[in-house]
């Protein structure tokens, strides 16, 4: 319960801080996207460099389905944990949403009104998760310490070097559907994006089972201690 606990709050407090600090930098920006986007940047990879921190003893700091997903297919954590940690996710997303919205006055739930749709982006949320996957993957083998920053600063990176922003996460693409400001997305085209996101997470799987190999699988029940991050956006 303390490890779902941790990935509902943890995943709320990520898209708190993505719908928020994009409501702050465009209220602030003076119409200037460059550094509404900047300043949505800095305030996510800050956000998210500390919580994998705070929560991954808990839970692994997914907040992420895919990344949990590709961590079972793995046999990283246990299969009876996908469902609920998804669950959880989702859920706290949700919240996540709401809770920016209702720092910034405006209504709690609105159906966000903008248009991200189109083949440029749909390959960019696949480079993204591709990417995001790939770094979790290969580190926590290698240098598990250095997930927490090297995902905060991929997820940085990519929020600049894709069309789509790297959202590179089901839970959170389906939150910002619930928030008509900076960092929305249009309901109709969440669907899309998420099949680009799961298709990211699966090349990156086989692309790291062939450089890094794969790892002996967890004990039944467990939920891998190291720290395993995931983003955003």
């Amino acid at each position: 319960m303390r490890a779902l606990a941790a990935e509902a709050l943890g995943t709320a407090l990520l898209v708190a801080a993505v719908i928020g600090s994009g409501i702050m930098g465009e209220r602030l920006a003076g119409g200037n996207d460059a550094v509404a986007l900047l300043a949505n940047t800095g305030a996510t990879a800050a956000a998210l460099y500390v919580l994998i921190l705070l929560f991954g003893p808990l839970s692994g700091a997914h907040f992420n389905p895919v990344v949990t997903a590709v961590l079972w297919a793995r046999g990283d954590v246990a299969g009876r944990t996908v469902l609920p940690f998804a669950a959880a996710q989702v859920l706290g997303a949700a919240a996540g949403a709401v809770t920016a919205n209702a720092m910034f006055a405006l209504p709690l739930v609105a159906a966000a009104a903008t248009a991200r749709t189109g083949p440029a982006l749909w390959l960019s949320e696949i480079v993204a998760t591709f990417l995001l996957v790939l770094v979790i993957l290969g580190l926590s083998k290698a240098r598990p310490a250095a997930i927490p920053a090297s995902v905060a600063l991929t997820i940085a990176a990519a929020y600049w070097f894709t069309a789509s922003t790297s959202f590179a996460n089901p839970a959170v693409t389906l939150a910002r559907s619930l928030s008509d400001t900076f960092a929305g997305i249009d309901p109709r085209h969440v669907p899309a994006f998420v099949v680009a996101q799961a298709a990211g997470g699966a090349l990156a799987l086989g692309v790291a089972s062939a450089l890094f190999g794969r790892r002996p699988a967890a004990r039944a029940g467990m939920v891998e201690a190291p720290i395993h991050a995931a983003q955003l956006e």
